[in-house]
């Protein structure tokens, strides 16, 4: 009965209205009662206010004569629908943040909102973690909706993110093997930061005693370690892992980050190499994490910490770059590693 009196004053072109006409309109479906509620509510939204000098009727509950129109304070007629949808979907499904979206976000969202309904009201909430893929394919039957197709943004403006009980798998490590290398108790792996440096090194890889040659990817390898062992299988072996980056705060930070899920060596004989080159500029807007710089310069003797601390100060860093390819297999081979 509301959205049929909002939906005639929406389309009332003029800008009163007579109480007999409101009456007319609700053709006794209602009692007087129920119906000087529902004209005072709209009073209280503002949408109506009393034309005084046309008098009140003389009932109990009194409404006036006629009324004003206010039609900026009249809802669209998906706000209407919103507030229909209310008392009829699942109570799990919040639509409050759609009053202050726009009417196509909306019209986007409300077949995906009456799939999540059914699927509430068949199934309930999910007791078992699922891949996004997969809940996205029992959900709306689109397993790219969650990560690709805006499914997760809508889940939480909904309130059903968290409810929805999804697990994100690591990527699978992006890596090299080395076939000959002897089979020993501990294998040694290397991480190198950036792809350059990890085809540079690729050649190298059978020359060396290292099982395996890591692509970290950047901030990646730090998510994304945990799946060497369950890669490889190496049963019976105690991973040792070297890590390689460019020489600069996020570098560091990316190692530290590393270390403390999985404990990783700095491959010292790299960042030593990279030290004895002029340093580059252009990462003065690096923030550094204190923490993992003061565990970083623990590796190195004392004037090379304070080499490294005064031209990270100033702006400069050492890309893994600046190492042609051959001084990277050179040291790779014949470096000491334990």
């Amino acid at each position: 009965m509301d959205n049929t009196i909002l939906s005639f004053l929406q389309d009332r072109k003029k800008k009163t209205i007579l109480l007999s006409e409101l009456e007319r309109l609700v053709g006794g479906q209602i009692s007087y009662e129920d119906f000087a509620l529902l004209i005072n509510e709209l009073v209280q939204r503002g949408i109506l206010t009393a034309v005084k000098q046309q008098g009140y009727n003389q009932k109990t509950i009194p409404l006036a004569n006629a009324y004003r129109i206010v039609h900026s304070k009249i809802p669209a007629d998906y706000l209407q629908e919103i507030e229909r949808l209310h008392f009829i979907l699942d109570p799990l499904i919040k639509l409050e943040a759609y009053y202050s979206l726009s009417a196509s976000e909306w019209t986007n969202d409300l077949p995906y909102i009456l799939l999540l309904n059914d699927f509430l009201k068949e199934q309930g909430l999910p007791a078992n973690d699922a891949t996004a893929p997969e809940r996205s394919y029992t959900l709306v039957g689109d397993e790219k909706w969650i990560d690709e197709k805006g499914g997760k943004k809508l889940l939480e403006r909904v309130g059903l993110w968290a409810a929805m009980n999804i697990t994100y798998l690591p990527d699978p490590l992006m890596l090299a093997v080395n076939q000959l290398a002897r089979r020993e108790e501990t294998s040694l792996h290397l991480v190198v930061e950036n792809k350059t440096a990890f085809h540079a090194l690729l050649t190298y890889l059978p020359d060396t005693n290292f099982y395996g040659l890591i692509y970290g990817a950047g901030w990646k390898i730090t998510a994304d370690i945990f799946m060497l062992d369950k890669q490889l299988g190496l049963k019976n072996h105690k991973p040792c892992i070297y890590y390689f980056g460019d020489l600069d705060y996020e570098g560091i930070s990316i190692w530290h980050t590393l270390n403390m899920r999985c404990p990783t060596l700095l491959a010292l004989p790299f960042y030593q190499a990279l030290l004895s080159r002029p340093a580059a500029r252009g990462k003065e807007n690096q923030v550094c994490n204190e923490e993992a710089l003061a565990h970083f310069l623990t590796y190195f003797p004392a004037p090379e910490q304070e080499k490294i601390k005064n031209v990270l100060a100033n702006g400069g860093y050492y890309p893994q770059e600046a190492l042609s390819r051959k001084e990277l297999g050179a040291i790779w081979r014949n470096a000491s590693w334990n």
